[in-house]
C-alpha cells in the first residue's frame, strides 16, 4: 500500500525520536518551517504531527509549537487475584469477538449470512446511514467500533489528551465505565476516595464492591487538596475518582494550579486518578484537564454521550494507557460480552456527517442562557450557588440559616416538585450545609420559585 506524504515526514520524525536525535522536551520545527523543509503544504505537516501527538511521540502546547513527549510509564497491570483468575478463561470468548480463524465450528452464533433478510435489518437500515458497509449480526470487536474510537481519539487530542483508538474503550456510557473501573482495581475493603459532595452512583457502585469510601471535601475551588494530602497517608487509597470539570453536583471546576497539585500528590502517594468527564463536549476543547496535564498516564479518563445526545443510546468510552485499556477490555467481554454496535455506528454517523457537531452548537447557547437565568433567578431567591456556572447543567445552592434539606424534599414532593437534596450527595459531615443541586433547565419554573419564596418566607 502506498503511504501518504504525511505518514513519510511522521516515519522520518519518528525515527529521530527513537534513535535520541530529538531528545524529550526537545521543541520541533514550526509547521510552517516544517513545511519548508519537505516541501509541501502546511496542511500536510499538520497531519504529520497529529499522528505524532496521536502516537504519543509528541506533545502539542498551545501558544509554543509541538515537543517531543517523555517516554511513558508502562502501564500497572493492577489486576486483584479474583479478576486475573476470572480472565484466565477469556480464550474462548475473545475467538468469538475478534475472528482469527476461518473456520468457526466452534462459536456460538450463527454465520451473519443467516440474518441478512431479518426484519432487524429492514427496520434499521432506513432509519440511520449505519457506517462500515454490512450491517453485522454478531458481537462485534470487543473495544467498540473502530471508527468510532478514532473519530474518539481525535476529539481527545483536540483536548490536548494525546490517544489512538487503541487506547479507547467503548461503554454502555459513564456509569459502565466506572463499574468496569471498580471491578478491575478494587477488592473488599480497599480505601477508595471520592468527591464530597459526589457523585451518588459511584457511592453505590464501590458499596457494592464493599470499598471503603474515604470522602474529600469538594470546594469551590475542586477537592480540598490539604484534606486529600492528610487523609493520603492514613488510608493509602488505590483510586481516586472525581470530576475536574462542571462538577455533579456542585457545578464547581478546577483551576490549573490545582489540577497540577493533585496530579503531584497522586503521583506521591502512588494512586490512580478517574476523571469523569460527562460534559466535555459542551466545553471549551482546550479547557486544562487532569487527563491531558497527565497524558493518561496515572489518569483514567471517562466521557459519555448520554449527557450531551440522549441518556437512552446508553453509550461513553474510557481512555487510559493501552495495558490498563487492554485489561479492561477482558472485564467488560466478562460482565456484558460488548457494547451494542448498532448504537456506536449510530452515533459514528451523526458525528460524521455533522450533525453531532450541530446539535452542541445549539446545546452549548441553551446551557449558556439557561445558566445565567437560574442564576439570576436563583440570586433574587437569596439563594446565591455555590458558585458561578462553568458550562454544566448544576448549581449548588446552599439553603438559608435552619432548613433541612430532606425535609424540603419531601415537602417540594407533596407539591409535585422534584428536588435533589445535598445528603444524598454528601458523605462527610465536616463542615456540612444544607443545600440542594439544581438543573438549570428547570430553574425558571414558575411553580418551583413560588415554592421556594413561599418556603423561604415562611
Amino acid at each position: 500500500m502506498r503511504t501518504s506524504r504525511s505518514e513519510q515526514i511522521a516515519s522520518i520524525i519518528l525515527k529521530l525520536i527513537e534513535e535520541g536525535h530529538l531528545p524529550p522536551g526537545r521543541r520541533i520545527a514550526s509547521v510552517r518551517a516544517a513545511a519548508q523543509e519537505y516541501g509541501v503544504a502546511k496542511n500536510t505537516v499538520v497531519e504529520a504531527y497529529d499522528r505524532l501527538v496521536a502516537s504519543g511521540a509528541l506533545e502539542p502546547r498551545a501558544g509554543s509549537g509541538f515537543y517531543v513527549a517523555a517516554p511513558r510509564r508502562r502501564g500497572v497491570e493492577v489486576r486483584p487475584a479474583h479478576v486475573a483468575a476470572a480472565i484466565d478463561h477469556l480464550s474462548l470468548l475473545r475467538e468469538q469477538l475478534d475472528q482469527h480463524h476461518a473456520v468457526r465450528v466452534g462459536d456460538g452464533r450463527p454465520p451473519p449470512s443467516w440474518m441478512e433478510g431479518s426484519e432487524l435489518r429492514r427496520f434499521l437500515r432506513p432509519r440511520a446511514g449505519l457506517a462500515g458497509g454490512e450491517m453485522e449480526h454478531g458481537y462485534g470487536a470487543p473495544q467498540g467500533f473502530q471508527p468510532l474510537r478514532e473519530r474518539i481519539a481525535h476529539q481527545l487530542i483536540e483536548r490536548s489528551i494525546p490517544a489512538t483508538s487503541a487506547e479507547v474503550l467503548m461503554t454502555f456510557g459513564a456509569n459502565h465505565g466506572l463499574d468496569l473501573i471498580v471491578r478491575h482495581f478494587l477488592e473488599p475493603g480497599d480505601a477508595v476516595f471520592v468527591d464530597s459532595p459526589g457523585y451518588y452512583p459511584l457511592f453505590g457502585k464501590l458499596r457494592l464492591m464493599g470499598a471503603t469510601l474515604v470522602p474529600i471535601l469538594r470546594t469551590a475551588e475542586g477537592p480540598d487538596l490539604d484534606d486529600f494530602e492528610a487523609k493520603a497517608v492514613q488510608h493509602r487509597p488505590k483510586l481516586f475518582f472525581t470530576q475536574a470539570l462542571a462538577h455533579n453536583p456542585t457545578g464547581t471546576s478546577m483551576g490549573l494550579a490545582s489540577l497540577h497539585r493533585l496530579l503531584q500528590a497522586a503521583e506521591r502517594h502512588d494512586m490512580m486518578v478517574v476523571e469523569d468527564d460527562p460534559f466535555a463536549d459542551i466545553l471549551p476543547p482546550m479547557t486544562p484537564r487532569l487527563a491531558a496535564l497527565d497524558h493518561l498516564d496515572r489518569v483514567l479518563y471517562v466521557g459519555t454521550f448520554s449527557k450531551t445526545l440522549s441518556a437512552s443510546l446508553r453509550a461513553g468510552y474510557i481512555a487510559g494507557h493501552r495495558d490498563v485499556i487492554r485489561s479492561l477490555t477482558d472485564v467488560k467481554m466478562l460482565t456484558v460480552v460488548n457494547s451494542s454496535g448498532y448504537v456506536e455506528r449510530l452515533i459514528h454517523d451523526l458525528m460524521a456527517e455533522g450533525h453531532y457537531r450541530h446539535h452542541l452548537r445549539r446545546l452549548r447557547d441553551r446551557v449558556a442562557r439557561a445558566s445565567e437565568a437560574a442564576a439570576d433567578n436563583l440570586g433574587r431567591l437569596g439563594l446565591p450557588g455555590f458558585s458561578p456556572p462553568s458550562g454544566g447543567y448544576y448549581l449548588w445552592c446552599p439553603l438559608p440559616e435552619g432548613f433541612d434539606d430532606m425535609a424540603l424534599t419531601a415537602r417540594a414532593a407533596d407539591a409535585g416538585i422534584f428536588m435533589a437534596p445535598s445528603s444524598i450527595f454528601t458523605l462527610d459531615r465536616v463542615g456540612y450545609r444544607p443545600a440542594i443541586r439544581v438543573n438549570v433547565a428547570y430553574a425558571d419554573d414558575p411553580r418551583f420559585l413560588a415554592f421556594m419564596r413561599a418556603e423561604i418566607d415562611a
